[in-house]
């Protein structure tokens, strides 16, 4: 159709009539009737997308801006004030046409994820031989190959291999990672230095990648409450500014006034301001690993007042670890020991048992020369295995007292005291005595309560934990991490209804939690807040995701939040006192139709140019990531954080 090829070629338009349009103020000098009709060519050329466009908006009956500025046009070709016609069509398009090369940079956060993966991949096929693979068309179970500089395109388990990984794509954190067998890879990380291949268990949109692709585009198209009222303003401010212009020309007589109020009406910067610095911010925090599902959610964080933290993976590591040792024994039997303890749990498959493998390998612990056997789990209690040291029993003190084991009384105190501190406590027994003695937990993670802390520097008044876990574990990860109300015990129904008593007296509360039973108390808070390592339910419910798992970037949410809010209503101010500004320059007559226009749109390339200074609000110099020599290197274990 012919509208859509003047659409289509509407900046060359905007170009041609604006050659026409300088060439016809420079002619009107020497020769009027020449200058006068290269203006109206002038006019016509950039006036007729600007017309087209307004009509396109009348047939599904909205009043646009363009219609103000067809009808400024028209009036003032009929009033024979050429010059103004051509140099405000001009104008107009040319802010369009800013406005469109600065948006598209604003929208660069998705740009960038999209462009970043690789269109094929080696992978491994039934020979064994490596081959080149369109990206689309693998499977999952399949075998890929990753190379230093080689990015993932899918997400995959190690099997075979050691390499050091830039995840920063995905997590937001510029520190590099060592990746060997069994450890998980995301697609969108980068291998620095050495190689790896991977099974791949997600494809597409179901990698963790291209969730987040999915989430950003999501959270750019959705639109805040401020955008919503803005956009109902503007629906009913361009009538009334119709008529006032009508009202102006009927009763003082005055054409070119009112024709030059419909120019300066024009609310463009108003309608662009929350959406503008929605798009940049959303964009923002995804660089920094911080995925908003939404401008709305910027403006809900601004007025929370209160945060409910989950304990295990939210505030705590996630993973149980030996806290505390206590032996019975001799000092050179305590490495044999620990090996046997390890020997008998890796049968046993519990959590608490996974604690005393890892503690016995970074003690670097001897593998028994004869492994248990006729292992035997005595539920509520513990297990008992036969070894070569005859027969041992781990578990609980109801074990301990069901074992016939006698304790002393400096012993029986520390028990009582390390009860107290709300500690799980694993006791090792043989032949009625007393081996060893370990405490073990879920740990605070590193710098939680600076985090925490930080947060009530930032307007949060209350700082609460509600946890499945015993009174007195929650107690006491409450009491290190500086917590205001630490509770235990509760089911993940209770949790939520926390949540709403909290609501029903007044209170703006946010929810940080990374479990499938964190899901209603994320929906029930007014923002949910899901870590980047929880469950895909977590992260479906939740309002916001972190992506690097790290409770320091709560405080960049909540920084960046407090920036856009702010921006949104530094853009209004920009807008309003625009317009208010070009109203006074009209009664006093400074203004006039085109100098009117051309404020018009540099008041609309001024509030861009503040929202995209929300680039640089985490703008860092990003840490090297060091390389490793895998020959020597000795791996460490970085699905968790260290202890």
């Amino acid at each position: 159709m012919i509208s859509e090829k003047i659409e289509q070629h509407k900046y060359t338009a905007m170009v041609a009539g604006g050659i026409a349009t300088l060439l016809g103020l420079l002619v009107s000098h020497w020769l009027m009737p020449m200058g006068q009709s290269l203006l109206i060519v002038g006019t016509v050329l950039a006036g007729t997308p600007i017309a087209l466009n307004a009509f396109s908006a009348l047939k599904v009956k909205v009043i646009s801006i363009e219609l103000l500025v067809t009808i400024a046009v028209v009036g003032a070709m009929i009033i024979g004030e050429y010059h103004e016609g051509a140099i405000v069509t001009f104008l107009f398009l040319f802010g369009d046409w800013l406005e469109n090369k600065s948006l598209a940079k604003t929208r660069s956060a998705i740009e960038d994820l999209a462009t970043a993966l690789p269109t094929t991949v080696k992978t491994l096929d039934d020979a064994g031989q490596l081959q080149d693979t369109p990206v689309a068309t693998i499977q999952v179970g399949a075998t890929v190959q990753l190379a230093t500089g080689t990015t993932a395109p899918v997400d995959g388990t190690v099997v075979d291999g050691q390499a050091l990984l830039d995840e920063s794509r995905v997590t937001g954190e510029s520190t590099g990672r060592t990746k060997a067998v069994g450890d998980p890879i995301y697609s969108g990380s980068t291998v620095v230095n050495g190689r790896l291949l991977i099974k791949v268990t997600q494809t597409g949109d179901d990698t963790v990648y291209g969730q987040i692709i999915d989430l950003v585009e999501e959270a750019q198209d959705a639109e805040s409450p401020v955008a919503s009222f803005i956009q109902r303003f503007a629906k009913w401010y361009t009538p009334l500014v119709l008529l006032i212009a009508a009202a102006v020309g009927v009763f003082t007589g005055n054409v070119r006034l009112a024709i030059t109020i419909l120019v300066l009406g024009c609310p463009g910067a108003l309608v662009i301001g929350a959406p503008v610095t929605n798009v940049v911010g959303i964009g923002t925090g995804a660089r920094q690993g911080v995925l908003l599902k939404g401008g709305n959610v910027a403006a809900a964080l601004t007025k929370i007042d209160t945060v409910v933290f989950d304990k295990t993976g939210t505030l705590t590591a996630g993973q149980t670890t030996v806290q505390s040792a206590h032996w019975f024994v001799s000092k050179h039997e305590q490495a044999q020991w620990l090996g046997l303890i390890a020997d008998v749990e890796k049968q046993s498959n519990h959590p608490l048992g996974e604690a005393l493998i890892t503690f016995a390998k970074s003690h670097r612990a001897p593998v028994p020369a004869t492994s248990a056997t006729d292992l035997a789990v005595i539920p509520g209690q513990g297990l008992t295995a036969n070894t070569a040291q005859g027969q041992v029993a781990i578990g609980n003190e109801q074990l301990l007292n069901a074992q016939g084991a006698s304790t002393d009384h400096a012993t029986h105190q520390l028990i009582t005291a390390l009860t107290h501190q709300g500690d799980s406590l694993v006791f090792i027994i043989h032949h009625q005595q007393l081996i060893a003695l370990f405490t073990i937990a879920d740990p605070l993670r590193p710098h939680a309560r600076a985090a925490l802390q930080q947060l009530r520097q930032q307007g949060v008044h209350q700082l609460i934990m509600l946890s499945g876990d015993t009174p007195a574990a929650a107690q006491k990860i409450g009491q290190q991490a500086g917590l205001d109300v630490a509770r235990g015990g509760l089911l993940p129904a209770d949790k939520a209804a926390v949540i709403k008593e909290l609501q029903t007296a007044g209170h703006h509360v946010a929810f940080v939690g990374d479990g499938i039973n964190d899901s209603p108390s994320l929906a029930q808070a007014d923002v949910g807040i899901a870590m980047g390592s929880g469950t895909d339910v977590a992260m479906d419910t939740a309002d916001v995701i972190l992506m690097n798992n790290q409770l320091p970037t709560l405080n960049q949410l909540f920084t960046l939040a407090v920036k856009m809010t702010r921006n949104v209503q530094e853009n209004i101010g920009i807008a309003v006192g625009t317009v208010a500004l070009l109203l006074l320059g009209l009664l006093i007559g400074v203004v006039t139709m085109g100098s009117g226009m051309l404020v018009h749109e540099a008041s609309i390339l001024f509030v861009i140019g503040n929202a995209l200074r929300l680039r640089r609000i985490f703008s860092k110099k990003k840490q090297s990531l060091t390389t490793v020599n895998f020959s020597t290197a000795q791996l460490a274990d970085n699905n968790h954080e260290d202890h």
